[in-house]
């Protein structure tokens, strides 16, 4: 019996090792456009405009674009590599990283990115507006001061100083009337 030489299983063992490694890479980047294409789905269904929607629409396109043309380079250099040729493990990790700043970029280019961003952040600041409100209510009806009692406080005082210098001026003002006479 012949056994199988020990470099021919050590390749066996490195391509089914990077046969496992690819499929898994390549299931994990479908699950991801696949979870994009609902956000984005839901996004631009909730949209009205047709300018926006059909711009949101072209943008997504291409980004899915930009992921199928990254789908085409691994595999073309998976095949150069079981032709023999040296390619490095941090090449097909480069495609992965500029494809998704490419999809993403032609994404957030977008009209509709920009309305579903604007919305957000007025969301959030209005949740942070009655954050602040009722953390005040609960400040003022434990005693404590609050942001606004200490911003009013302030203010008067900016007011009492400005009125001790105008009653200043007009003490100098007569001192110095009196010293003249």
């Amino acid at each position: 019996m012949t056994d199988t030489p020990p470099q021919s299983q050590n390749w066996n063992a490195f391509a089914e090792q990077w046969n496992e490694q690819f499929l898994e890479a390549f299931e994990n980047n479908v699950e991801a456009q696949a979870r994009f294409v609902e956000s984005w789905a839901e996004t631009v269904g909730e949209m009205s405009d047709d300018a926006e929607f059909s711009d949101g629409v072209e943008g997504y396109a291409r980004a899915y674009e930009a992921w199928m043309n990254a789908s085409q380079q691994m595999v073309e250099r998976m095949n150069d590599q079981f032709e023999g040729e040296d390619v490095e493990i941090e090449e097909f990790r480069d495609v992965w990283l500029n494809t998704a700043n490419e999809a993403f970029k032609e994404v957030m280019s977008t009209t509709a990115f920009a309305k579903m961003t604007g919305e957000t952040v007025g969301d959030v600041l209005e949740l942070q507006q009655e954050a602040d409100e009722a953390a005040e209510e609960t400040l003022r009806s434990l005693g404590f001061p609050t942001e606004s009692d200490v911003v009013e406080v302030g203010d008067r005082l900016v007011e009492l100083e400005r009125r001790q210098h105008a009653v200043e001026q007009k003490l100098d003002r007569v001192l110095d009337h009196l010293e003249e006479q």
